[in-house]
């Protein structure tokens, strides 16, 4: 019988190295019976690592954070974050830790982190471990947004760890490997400006311009050029949300990226039916993350950005004002510019149409959804039918025929481009139902609903026969969809 081989792997701390001060070594309790549930191999084979290696028992150990390659330095990150609005100046990784930094194919660094790897001393009273089922819908959820060509961080496995983990029942526990492009949050930044310690504050913000954004550091001030980069960069990223009809469902500080890449999906859900107050977090009772609350409550995190980097802007602390409140000014212009862009691609307008005339023509249509409550991602689909001559689809989503009716001349007046449409028009997201019942199928034990659904999400565009249910709208009168915080 061959055995695989231990898998290679080379990670580099340099997080840990560079900035110890927001740093824990720690190891993770590792996996009484581990067994793989799911394993990216375009992923691995990207970073350089061998699926069968992985798939292998030395890989699990890897992969559950039992075994540590030789000179890495596994380390529970600190951060800060408004939780809700409420600042919370003690975070950290409670359940997860990053192994190190590696790098992929294209030669950028990429960090190795665990999540549900067991407690750490941030850990502030959870039992730092984590269920199959919602390790699982993270994987899904964001190899769904890679496909879908979302910035994101990336699922490299899941590992069933044999030990019961206790909720409302006890349920099956599992480690996540996620891969990202940093893990660091505005919540780091806010964890080091609270510190009083500038020189801490430099030392996260050059590390954060070196891994993510180094043009920043030629710029005259590089420290709000790297403001305004992850201020642009979430700009875009939030509205890339948005026109999917993603709902985020917990955009605290310490969940906003530096990089721009999604991270943490917690209580998140694609939306169906079109409302912009959609929320699917079952605590989140005021809206404040709803689907329509999602760019302004962006703006306001960054805000938080801003006041942990009033330091590094200008010793003189009306300057230093001065400069964030001009950096953060261009927020707004630019998540309406991307959205309002991404939205006239979704209705196959023509290159060079004037603002003045898209912009009207998607608030009308947003104003005709809101009111049917029409399915987001299906109408889009039966939108470019209706471009082909085929308008009947579209209309069935509607009570109010005339406002449809009106809408669409005008629109068909423009000559849209149903393909073009259809390249940037998914057929297929993680619908709830869908999601759920491959989720129970896994927990039981039974892995091939997972298995189809990840490979209808990994061609998002692709219309196939035979997928026709992965396509359908959630069952009417099936009643609102909640998901939890805390898995």
């Amino acid at each position: 019988m061959t055995v695989a081989p231990a898998p290679t792997v080379t990670l580099d701390n340099r997080f840990a190295r560079e900035l110890p001060e927001l740093a824990v070594a720690w190891r993770a309790e590792g996996a009484p019976d581990p067994r793989l549930l799911v394993l990216n191999e375009p992923l691995a084979r990207d970073l350089g690592l061998d699926p069968a290696a992985l798939a292998a028992p030395e890989g699990l150990r890897l992969l559950t954070g039992a075994a540590v390659p030789a000179g890495a330095t596994p380390v529970a990150q600190g951060y800060a974050g408004h939780q809700f609005g409420g600042y919370s100046p003690r975070l950290g990784d409670g359940r997860a830790l990053l192994l190190g930094e590696l790098v992929d194919a294209a030669g950028r660094a990429r960090d190795l982190h665990l999540k549900g790897s067991g407690r750490t001393p941030w850990a502030r009273g959870g039992d730092g471990l984590a269920a199959v089922g919602p390790m699982l819908r993270e994987y899904v959820v964001s190899e769904a947004m890679h496909a879908l060509g979302i910035p994101t961080t990336r699922s490299l496995a899941v590992v069933a760890t044999g030990r019961g983990v206790r909720r409302e029942t006890v349920l099956p526990g599992a480690v996540l490997a996620r891969v990202a492009a940093s893990h660091l949050r505005v919540g780091s930044f806010q964890y080091a400006g609270a510190s009083g310690d500038t020189e801490l504050l430099r030392r996260l913000a050059d590390h954060a311009i070196a891994r993510h954004y180094p043009e920043a550091a030629q710029a005259e001030n590089p420290h709000l050029a790297l403001f305004d980069a992850v201020l642009a960069a979430q700009a875009s990223l939030v509205a890339s949300w948005m026109l999917v009809g993603f709902v985020h469902g917990v955009m605290n500080t310490d969940n906003m990226t530096i990089s721009g890449e999604t991270i943490d999906y917690g209580p998140c859900a694609f939306m169906e039916g079109f409302d912009v107050a959609a929320v699917y977090s079952s605590i989140d009772e005021g809206g404040r993350y709803a689907y329509g609350n999602q760019p302004l409550v962006a703006e306001w995190n960054l805000a938080r950005l801003a006041e942990a980097l009033l330091p590094l802007f200008s010793d003189d602390q009306e300057r230093a004002v001065e400069l964030a409140m001009s950096s953060l000014g261009a927020y707004r212009p630019l998540h309406a510019a991307a959205w309002l862009n991404g939205m006239r691609a979704k209705l196959g307008l023509p290159a060079g149409l004037d603002d003045a005339v898209a912009a009207p023509l998607v608030n009308d249509l947003l104003e005709l959804l809101q009111a049917a409550r029409a399915d987001f991602t299906s109408f889009f689909r039966d939108l470019a039918r209706a471009a082909r001559g085929q308008a009947e689809p579209v209309r069935g989503w509607f009570l109010d025929l005339a406002g449809i009716d009106s809408w669409l001349e005008r629109w068909r007046a423009l000559e849209p481009d149903a393909d073009a449409m259809d390249r940037v028009n998914p057929v297929y997201i993680p619908r709830n139902e869908r999601v759920e019942e491959a989720l129970a199928a896994a927990t039981a034990g039974d892995l091939a609903p997972l298995d189809q659904l990840l490979q209808v999400l990994a061609r998002p565009y692709d219309e196939r026969a035979g997928l026709e249910r992965y396509a359908e709208p959630a069952a009417e009168g099936s009643g609102p969809y909640r998901r939890f915080c805390g898995t």
